[in-house]
This record gives structure tokens, sequence and C-alpha cells, in this order.
């Protein structure tokens, strides 16, 4: 049952809605694979622009590599700025374990600054162990993880501006 089929029951808890208008947004993208890290910012870039987010409202920051992005999303939270930020970077498995330690500490230093600075960062690092399945990640077979994880900020800003209209 979709959320089109369920009967709206006055008895029920409200949904919260929200919108994203008027917020302003910034993305951190990773230099490094950028034919893969391109593809994950223009699909975030189109997503945004379908939920009526203007071109003005995007700063785009282009990191060297993915280990870079914490510390430029640090600056774009603490900056007070931006709504939310969306980070797109891409570690793929080589010869060595070193994609064990980036993807571990990205990830981990990203959820740190989402929760310390109280604002949606959007997860966009693909951690695959090979090219082929970036780019299948990044439009290709399996769909547009940069779509995904601007949907998932969206739909959090949302929530979190309805709750804080409520409370």
């Amino acid at each position: 049952m979709g959320p089109e089929n369920v009967v709206k029951d006055s008895s029920l808890p409200v949904e919260l809605p929200g919108s994203v208008s008027g917020h302003s947004f910034a993305i951190v993208v990773s230099r490094y694979h950028h034919s893969v890290t391109g593809k994950l910012l223009e699909g975030a870039l189109a997503t945004l622009a379908e939920h009526g987010v203007p071109d003005e409202q995007i700063r785009i920051a282009w990191a060297p590599g993915a280990w870079e992005i914490p510390i430029i999303t640090q600056r774009l939270v603490q900056s007070e700025k931006y709504a939310a930020v969306l980070c797109f970077g891409c570690v793929i498995r080589g010869e060595t374990t070193h994609d064990q330690y980036i993807n571990a500490t990205v990830s981990q230093l990203l959820g740190q600054l989402s929760l310390s600075g109280n604002i949606p960062i959007g997860f966009g690092l693909l951690t695959c162990n090979t090219l082929d399945q970036a780019v299948a990640r990044s439009g290709g077979a399996v769909g547009n993880k940069g779509v995904e994880t601007a949907q998932a900020v969206i739909e959090t800003l949302k929530l979190i501006d309805s709750i804080d209209d409520v409370a």
C-alpha cells in the first residue's frame, strides 16, 4: 500500500510537510574520479532544480579528493550560510586497504559534522570495488546516487523544518 492509497483519518497523527524554498545548499565534490563525481553532481543539481531550488542558492566546492571532503564540509557548516551540504566522492578499492581507512574516516566525520552542525549532510561517497561499479552508480544501470543523496537531504530538511515549526 503506497502513500497514495492511504486513507486520511483525522484521528491519525498529522504528517509533517515541508519545503526547501528559500534555503541555500552547498555541495562538496571530489575532483578525483571526476568522470564519476561529475555525474553525481549533475544528478544532485537536477534534483535540487526539480524541487525549486534556483542556481543562486547553490554553491559548489571542489575538493582534491574524498579525504579532503570533511574539512571543506566543516568550513561550510561553520559558515552558517547553508541549510544543508551534499558531499560527493568516489573511492575505489585498490591493491592496498587504503580505501577502508578513507571510507570509514570520511563517513564518521561527515556524520559527526551533521550532528554537531545541526544540519543535514548528504553522504554521496561511492565506495566501490571497481570503476565499473562506480560508473553504474553514477547514472548507469544502478541509477544515480547523486539524485538519491539530494532527495534524502531534501526530505530530511523538510522534516526538520516541519518539526521546528511545530515545536
